[in-house]
């Protein structure tokens, strides 16, 4: 369906070069793999990660609960399962952040103006940031709660 609406485009094209098919003017072409690139995508990413942290409060939050979860871990030396879950959980969080940061950047970058849709979106990307927390903070609590007793009842 959507070749019809590039056909005229296409023609044009092969006009200029006619010796190309119209899957070589159609398809991107695909770049060999390269280490170099893949070195500077994970920069990309990085400076995603240093925007984030300067421009968000609620990351300093979620890096110092973190922090405590890391150090706790390391005190109550926790089991492979348990921690497993907790990356798990601790990564979805700061999944969440980051895409409810997107979102919300992507949309103050389109549009300016106040309206009860973007309102909307924006509560909703920010409720998966909640939802995410929540049950890290759940499973933190199942693990480390009985760890914590034991600890107390010792003194």
């Amino acid at each position: 369906m959507l070749r019809h609406h590039f056909l005229p485009l296409l023609k044009n094209d092969m006009k200029m070069n006619p010796l190309k098919s119209i899957e070589q003017i159609m398809l991107p072409k695909i770049k060999p793999f390269s280490w170099k690139s893949r070195f500077k995508s994970s920069l990309y990413a990085w400076s995603g990660l240093k925007a984030l942290m300067r421009t968000e409060h609620n990351a300093w939050i979620h890096l110092g609960a973190t922090i405590a979860v890391v150090l706790l871990s390391i005190e109550f030396s926790i089991s492979s399962t348990e921690a497993i879950a907790l990356i798990i959980v601790a990564a979805l969080v700061w999944m969440g952040e980051l895409f409810n940061t997107a979102i919300e950047k992507s949309i103050d970058f389109v549009s300016t103006g106040i309206h009860p849709q973007i309102k909307t979106i924006k509560d909703l990307s920010a409720a998966a940031v909640l939802i995410a927390a929540i049950a890290a903070v759940l499973v933190g609590l199942i693990i480390f709660i009985p760890k914590i007793l034991i600890y107390v009842q010792k003194f």
